[in-house]
């Protein structure tokens, strides 16, 4: 083998170094990887899968979208991928398609994946055609898995030996988000929605509904958007007739920026008249007029502990599953939020 022959070491020692076993002192690994790279070589992984009965490749069924949040976690995933030493392999559905997860799993299990994370934050099952107040699950998807799954989310439920939840937590996120106006002394907040087929759209708006049944507060009806600024716009032209709004929790950023534009044009000035806060922290919250409160989405943190959960589960299947890490609430208060106008909150702050 020419590897072995240019670092000077036997067949063995060098397919040991490519799969990661002990016994190799740091000298030899170097002198190995170095002459791999001289020649150019790259690991057969066919081969390996051969001998191993794993293919150490990862599949990932993610929506073909530009939204910031599910194309975040995707180069999340992608980076705590590499970082495992795994092959990624990315299968897109599209919005619209009831078949696309099953579809794309049976593609990926097809291709030979040893794992396979499903990123897809849309239920069309029809279930969620039903408003801001529709709950209940699509049915379980139609495909036998027989390798380890790790879902972001809440896709309709698997049949396979692992299944994996990763990134639960924007319920969290929401009712911190409305803690916090209230602390501020509103004495409700209106809520700008996502779209109810989305899983993250439902998760924030329950978070939302159930800080203000926890303070006993007013809940007014939600108006739901699209995550576009367009959307937060029409729905702030909206919101601005009613002189009883004084804290608005947007779903997303962009929604929220929008809202921010027809608020400002209608004459009710942000925060001083109204109060708004976003939801991911996308790169230009903090550059808008005013600066604006939100909360960071941890994408990064959310794919590395599920990867290596998922890891765990393909390269130990009889060992229990490694628990979740929740990461910390991140919320990110700028100057788009501030106590309501002087007489229109009645509660102490917090």
């Amino acid at each position: 083998m020419d590897v072995a022959r240019l670092a000077g070491v036997s067949q063995k020692t060098v397919s040991r170094v490519f799969n990661n076993e002990a016994y190799v002192s740091a000298e030899v690994r170097r002198r190995v990887l170095a002459a791999a790279g001289e020649l150019g070589y790259r690991r057969n992984n066919a081969a390996r899968a051969l001998a191993s009965g794993r293919t150490r490749a990862i599949g990932v069924v993610t929506l073909g979208t530009a939204l910031y949040g599910p194309a975040s976690l995707l180069m999340g995933v992608e980076r705590a991928v590499r970082d495992t030493g795994y092959a990624l392999r990315v299968v897109n559905t599209v919005e619209g398609d009831p078949t696309g997860i099953a579809g794309a799993v049976d593609s990926l299990l097809d291709q030979g994946v040893d794992g396979i994370v499903i990123s897809e934050p849309i239920d069309e099952s029809g279930s969620a055609d039903r408003g801001p107040d529709g709950t209940g699950e699509g049915p379980e998807v139609s495909v036998h898995v027989d390798v380890p799954i790790l879902v972001c989310g809440a896709p309709p439920p698997f049949a396979a030996p692992t299944v994996l939840a990763a990134g639960v937590g924007a319920d969290l996120m929401a009712r911190t988000v409305t803690e916090h106006l209230l602390g501020l002394g509103h004495l409700t907040v209106h809520h700008l929605a996502g779209p109810q087929r989305w899983y993250a759209a439902r998760d924030r708006l329950a978070g939302w509904r159930a800080v203000l049944a926890a303070h006993d507060r007013r809940e007014p009806p939600p108006v739901e958007g699209d995550w576009s600024a367009a959307s937060g716009y029409a729905a702030g032209r909206e919101l601005a007739s009613d002189p009883d709004v004084t804290a608005v929790f947007a779903a997303n950023d962009d929604m929220a920026i929008g809202l921010i534009r027809a608020l400002t044009e209608a004459g009710r000035r942000v925060p001083d008249d109204v109060s708004v806060v976003g939801f991911d922290d996308i790169p230009v919250a903090a550059y808008v007029t005013p600066p604006l409160t939100t909360v960071r989405q941890p994408f990064d943190a959310v794919a590395q502990d599920g990867l290596k959960r998922l890891v765990h589960a393909i390269e130990n299947p009889q060992a229990d599953p490694l628990a979740a890490t929740e990461p910390p609430v991140d919320l990110i208060v700028r100057a788009s939020t501030a106590p309501p106008p002087a007489g229109r909150g009645t509660r102490a702050h917090h």
